[in-house]
């Protein structure tokens, strides 16, 4: 865990605001620098820290070091910095960098230094740490009124764990907080102006930043985007809808492609089956010999395989593995670490999904399977458990859009993304109005830059160029047997 410091001078941020309370001050007054080095896992990549506040309403408080790294474009075609923000929450934007660099085409490359770094509470941005024991005594589904209560007692003491491992960044891991260290990156790379790719959580940190600072984007692609506007019921069911959506899809694809194992099988039966069995405590994981998956695991691991089409294959081959009865020893207590990272601390400060009881929790799970009546359990409903009880008003609640910036954002969106569903694009289009333009991609999987060349060049155009799409402009499904 990086270490936590006093600053001894500190920076001198004027804290004004707008007349509608939403811009700051920039922290670029400050000049922020990089320390960066040759990273040591590949020296062809600069590695470095930013120190910051740990709570910007309090600036010469105490701070923290936010973990960065890059690859910088050559001199003669480099026109300026790219900044990646990862998804998650939780994902590492230095190791995107690092080792992931390829996800940016190779005219990007040429043309921008590509930046990377953790957000605050994750990675090797002092990262949020909890007690393992802890973590794993959060209930994945909440079956009965004692149990809702023995949460709500869990999660208190869960928090004050966190806090007490962690440091004073604890209090102050949410998205507004991780906007305002955006632009202190911005500044400290001595660009103007923000030019920013946001994927998944990260495209949070996007829209906020554009709250924040309208007048600071150049450019900014928000892919695969978060409505950070719905409340429970509708974060609950957009997602069961996305979910339900998502094994359509699958399911068509191996009626359809004999690259799928279960090929020519009553998918549907077979999968309620599988179901019936997790429910009955009777069905185990054949890559984890003994140990048993529940309900919500069936459901959690199917739902991750459908984020990229390439895996589609070996997930229909782990259910027809899962299909035949397997014995083995039960998984033993885990022998690792007492402590474990906590990256979804940062969402239970970004989200306020009250829930009053548990007989208003099963009414929310009876709704949910409803609407996604094969999985039943979208991962989302793991949100309510493990925010249960956090102190409100949170850090960074939802609200509706609020962007006025000079340039449109791109909203580059996926019609069949299991994930951030096409439904939260087209209300963050709505939001934005004249200030957002959606680009849709007819295809599959969480994300569509990486896939779609289409999706690819215009992502492009509009970074480089800041060539906008025509409004309504699409591109076609790539086959995921191509």
């Amino acid at each position: 865990m990086l270490r936590v410091r006093k600053s001894a001078v500190g920076w001198a941020v004027a804290l004004a605001l707008t007349a509608a309370g939403l811009t700051p001050a920039s922290p670029a007054a400050a000049h922020p620098t990089i320390d960066w080095h040759p990273c040591a896992a590949d020296d062809s990549a600069e590695c470095g820290t930013l120190s910051l506040p740990v709570d910007w309403d309090r600036p010469r408080g105490e701070r923290f070091d936010l973990a960065l790294a890059r690859r910088v474009a050559k001199p003669a075609t480099r026109e300026g910095a790219l900044v990646f923000g990862p998804g998650g929450p939780g994902d590492s934007g230095v190791e995107r960098v690092v080792n992931g660099s390829s996800r940016f085409s190779a005219d990007l490359r040429r043309r921008f230094d590509i930046v990377g770094f953790d957000p605050r509470g994750t990675g090797g941005s002092n990262p949020v740490v909890c007690s393992r024991a802890l973590l794993a005594q959060q209930p994945q589904l909440i079956a009965d009124q004692a149990q809702f209560d023995a949460t709500l007692a869990g999660n208190a003491l869960l928090r004050a764990d966190c806090r007490a491992r962690t440091g004073p960044l604890y209090d102050h891991v949410d998205t507004i907080s991780a906007a305002r260290d955006l632009d202190a990156i911005r500044a400290a790379l001595g660009e103007r102006q923000l030019t920013f790719h946001g994927s998944s959580y990260g495209t949070l940190l996007g829209e906020q930043y554009a709250e924040l600072f309208p007048h600071r984007v150049r450019a900014m692609v928000l892919e695969a985007a978060v409505d950070h506007s719905v409340g429970t019921r509708a974060f609950l069911d957009t997602q069961a809808v996305t979910s339900q959506d998502a094994f359509d899809e699958f399911v068509a694809w191996c009626d359809r492609s004999t690259a799928c194992a279960l090929h020519g099988r009553d998918f549907r039966a077979l999968w309620e089956g599988l179901r019936g069995r997790a429910e009955a405590g009777t069905l185990t994981d054949p890559k984890r010999p003994g140990v048993v998956l529940t309900p919500f695991e069936l459901s959690r691991l199917t739902h991750r395989e459908f984020y990229d089409t390439s895996r589609w294959p070996g997930l229909a081959e782990w259910l027809q593995d899962l299909e035949a009865p397997t014995t083995g020893r039960s998984a033993g207590p885990s022998t690792g670490d007492a402590v474990a990272a906590y990256p979804f601390a940062v969402f239970c400060q970004d989200w306020s999904l009250p829930v009053r009881d548990y007989r208003e929790y099963d009414g929310h799970l009876r709704r949910v399977a409803r609407l996604a009546p094969d999985l039943r359990y979208p991962t989302a409903v793991f949100a309510l458990a493990t925010c249960l009880g956090t102190p409100t008003p949170v850090a960074n609640p939802q609200h509706r859009l609020r962007v006025r910036t000079d340039v449109p954002l791109l909203i580059a969106a996926t019609v069949h993304d299991p994930a951030s569903g096409y439904n939260w694009a087209t209300n963050v289009a709505r939001q934005l109005g004249r200030h957002g333009v959606l680009l849709t991609y007819e295809g599959w999987g969480h994300g569509s830059y990486t896939t779609s060349p289409c999706v690819e060049r215009a992502v492009d155009a509009y970074l480089i160029d800041q060539k906008v799409p025509a409004r309504g402009t699409t591109c076609p499904a790539v086959d995921p047997d191509e």
